[in-house]
């Protein structure tokens, strides 16, 4: 049962990343519009930097389609772990609305990560 919960979970987070990235790419979804001001200026400081937002984009979009094929859940939750420390350290420090989801995106991303430590192991000895 906890290894079909943790399928449909990796399966959401994967998607959410896939579609967060390719929203970096393409902008089909809006901007809201109660953003502060602040995290206005954060993401126009990130739009100057002409590569880093399509890095992270590019991290979204391969993390979350490893995450969610099981066979390489280990390798997408490794690679879209930095990614998620980024969005709930933002959203704690300037967009605390948004912290409750990107906590739990964390959470699933953790569990990931504890249920493949054997798959780590070898790299730490």
């Amino acid at each position: 049962m906890k290894n079909k919960i943790l399928l449909v979970l990796t399966i959401l987070f994967g998607l959410m990343m896939v579609n967060s990235g390719l929203n970096k790419f393409f902008n089909y979804m809006p901007m809201p519009e109660d953003m502060p001001e602040e995290t206005m200026k954060i993401f126009g400081a990130f739009m100057t930097i002409k590569w880093l937002m399509p890095l992270i984009a590019l991290g979204e979009i391969v993390g979350g389609v490893l995450i969610a094929i099981p066979k390489t859940r280990a390798l997408g939750a490794i690679v879209i772990f930095p990614i998620m420390v980024g969005i709930v350290v933002h959203h704690l420090t300037h967009d605390p609305a948004g912290v409750v989801i990107g906590l739990i995106l964390f959470l699933i991303n953790i569990w990931v990560i504890i249920e493949e430590k054997n798959r780590y192991m070898h790299m730490i000895k």
